[in-house]
């Protein structure tokens, strides 16, 4: 990992030519990088995603995070924009392809681009990472833990989404997906029942379940963060961006 890197945030063009915020992180080394969109989880655009960015940038990448909330509640804290988010049933899968499709633009316009981009998400971006690797041609996606991609939300959950399994077939890219064996959303028969579409339509994936781990176990500043599955997690991050991404 290296130090030397830039961050800051930034305006491009989302779905319908919208202009929306995002945060930009970039090495500063020379040379032709692979491009990251990270998508962030449903509390929002916030400190924790940002990290994360900067983290793909001090690995080698260009990363992008677009806010998919700045339309909802422009200037307000994550937390407002999230419940604001919620409180329309959460982002239309129209608007996200047309957002995520704003970022790769920018990734790939980049002067130190190498033209390969790859999408990431957590939680519900974990599902719009795989939406968007089937609505977009992308070099790779990366699904972590994305809820309701193999089974829609229950009548208690109050998400406007759908599943995305009748999608399979026009997947784009290789496929990773982390997840844990004690979520519920996705619960581990939802993750198998990925796989097993997947492998009908003969995709290129690798779906990995970690025991001793539920939902959201990436996220270092929660109760359900788990060292050793998010480790290696990141080291089939690392992996799979490597073989898919570089020049």
């Amino acid at each position: 990992m290296k130090e030397d890197l830039r961050a800051e945030t930034i305006r491009i063009a989302g779905h319908g030519g919208d202009e929306i915020e995002a945060y930009l992180a970039e090495p500063l080394d020379s040379g032709r990088f692979g491009g990251v969109v990270v998508i962030h989880h449903m509390p929002g655009w916030d400190a924790g995603t940002k990290e994360i960015t900067r983290k793909f940038a001090a690995n080698g990448y260009l990363a992008l995070c677009p806010n998919l909330y700045s339309r909802e509640a422009p200037g307000a804290s994550p937390d407002d924009a999230a419940a604001a988010a919620r409180a329309r049933g959460v982002v239309p899968d129209e608007r996200l392809v047309g957002d995520v499709a704003g970022a790769v633009a920018v990734l790939k316009a980049l002067p130190s681009s190498n033209a390969k981009v790859a999408t990431i998400g957590y939680c519900s971006g974990g599902r719009q990472s795989f939406l968007a690797a089937c609505r977009l041609p992308l070099d790779a996606a990366v699904d972590c833990y994305g809820a309701f991609v193999a089974a829609g939300p229950p009548p208690d959950v109050p998400l406007h989404v759908e599943p995305l399994l009748d999608m399979a077939g026009e997947l784009s890219c290789p496929l990773l997906g982390l997840f844990g064996a004690e979520d519920r959303f996705p619960s581990p028969e939802e993750t198998a029942l990925l796989e097993s579409v997947l492998q009908e339509h003969a995709k290129t994936f690798e779906l990995h379940t970690f025991d001793g781990a539920g939902h959201a176990f990436f996220n270092t500043d929660r109760p359900s963060y788990r060292p050793e599955a998010a480790a290696r997690g990141w080291e089939l991050v690392w992996d799979f961006f490597g073989r898919y991404l570089s020049s």
